[in-house]
């Protein structure tokens, strides 16, 4: 009897967590998605400050090119440089936001962005990303929701990867492993 009281009491506990998290999700997306839209006007009208305000203080940011900053402040000192030339002329657009709820203070968000505008690093607009992909995982703190994580990509659209050629082309591709090797440093045996 003893057991079976605590197996309702989980299986109670259990459900009410599930039903807050699923009253609470659709504020959260709500408050979400407003991040992806402040996102867009801070960049399009090149506001590095109000940009880094949508990020937790320590946030990991790992931005289109995988250069790794750490923290708001280096998001806002290295964005506000990358808005005085090389961003200085883009428009942000957010494309589309999925979002999953993971826990009451975590989410993951996949964004889909295009831009115009952008210049390359060399000062050239030729081989700039024109779109991309955010994984976000955002935290809730002190009731607001901000930017924990972030990783930005470059978007290509899908292709099948190719399956290889002749048998000969097949076993060029992989790589050979020396298995023993004479003082002079020459492979005797490969694998």
């Amino acid at each position: 009897m003893r057991l079976r009281r605590h197996w309702v009491l989980a299986f109670g506990c259990l459900t009410c967590s599930l039903a807050s998290t699923a009253i609470a999700a659709p504020a959260d997306e709500v408050a979400i998605r407003n991040i992806q839209t402040a996102q867009e006007v801070a960049w399009n009208v090149h506001d590095a400050h109000a940009y880094a305000a949508l990020f937790t203080d320590d946030a990991d940011v790992v931005n289109v090119f995988g250069w790794h900053w750490k923290g708001r402040a280096e998001l806002e000192k290295k964005l506000g440089q990358a808005f005085s030339y090389v961003f200085a002329a883009s428009r942000l657009h957010i494309d589309d936001v999925t979002i999953r709820i993971l826990s009451s203070d975590l989410a993951l968000a996949h964004t889909t962005w295009s831009m115009t505008g952008a210049r390359s690093l060399d000062g050239t607009a030729g081989n700039m990303p024109q779109k991309g992909i955010q994984t976000q995982v955002l935290q809730r703190m002190g009731g607001r929701w901000r930017i924990l994580s972030f990783q930005n990509t470059r978007l290509m659209p899908e292709q099948s990867f190719p399956t290889g050629g002749s048998p000969e082309q097949v076993k060029a591709a992989q790589p050979h492993r020396c298995l023993l090797a004479n003082r002079q440093g020459n492979c005797l045996i490969q694998h």
